[in-house]
C-alpha cells in the first residue's frame, strides 16, 4: 500500500487550501502505511455504534474496503490463508477505528481498549483464531501501547455474513 502524501495544490487553487489535519493516531497509522476508510453505511437497521456513558459498543466489523470484501471471502484454512486472515482482523479494526474517529472527532479520545469479540470462518480443524485475531490485538497495542491491551474472545464458525472471513466486535472506553 502506497503511502499518500499531501500535496498543495498550485495557481488559483492554493489560496485558502488547508493541509489535513491528523492526530497523534491517524499518524501513527500513516507511518505504517495504513489510512482510515471511507465508512460504507450499515448494512441492516442497528447501530454501529451504542454508547453508554463512557463506553462505546461498535458493530461487529466486516473486513470492507472500498465496499467490497475482495480477497477476504472465504474461510479460513481453504480459499483463505493465515496471513490474508490476519489482514482481514487488521481492515475490520482499521473500520472500528473509522467509526470511532467519525464520532468522537479524534481518536485520541480514545482511553482504552476494553475487549474484542472476533468470529473467524473456518474448515472444520482450522483452530488459529487467535492467530488471526493477533492482527487486530497487535494494530490497537502499535497505536495505544499499554491501553491497547485488551481482554478478547477468539470463535470459530462456519460462515459470516456475506462469506466474510473475520468479524470483530469492539468495547472501547473514551475520555
Amino acid at each position: 500500500m502506497k503511502k499518500e502524501i499531501y500535496q498543495a495544490p498550485t495557481g488559483a487553487k492554493a489560496q485558502g487550501a488547508v493541509k489535513p489535519k491528523y492526530d497523534k493516531i491517524e499518524e501513527k497509522l500513516l507511518n505504517k502505511l495504513l489510512r482510515l476508510p471511507v465508512l460504507a453505511p450499515p448494512m441492516g437497521n442497528y447501530l454501529p455504534i451504542n454508547k453508554s456513558g463512557k463506553t462505546y459498543f461498535l458493530s461487529g466489523q466486516l473486513p470492507l474496503k472500498d465496499g467490497s470484501l475482495g480477497s477476504f471471502k472465504g474461510r479460513l484454512g481453504k480459499e483463505i490463508s493465515l496471513e490474508n486472515g490476519r489482514a482481514a482482523a487488521l481492515q475490520c479494526t482499521l473500520n472500528a477505528l473509522a467509526y470511532l474517529k467519525q464520532d468522537l472527532g479524534s481518536l485520541e479520545k480514545v482511553k482504552r481498549v476494553v475487549k474484542l469479540t472476533g468470529f473467524v470462518s473456518g474448515m472444520p480443524g482450522f483452530s488459529q483464531q487467535p492467530e488471526v485475531l493477533n492482527g487486530a490485538s497487535d494494530l490497537l497495542v502499535d497505536l495505544y501501547g499499554e491501553n491497547g491491551k485488551h481482554a478478547r474472545s477468539a470463535v470459530g464458525v462456519t460462515d459470516l455474513p456475506f462469506g466474510a472471513c473475520v468479524e470483530i466486535e469492539y468495547i472501547f472506553e473514551v475520555k
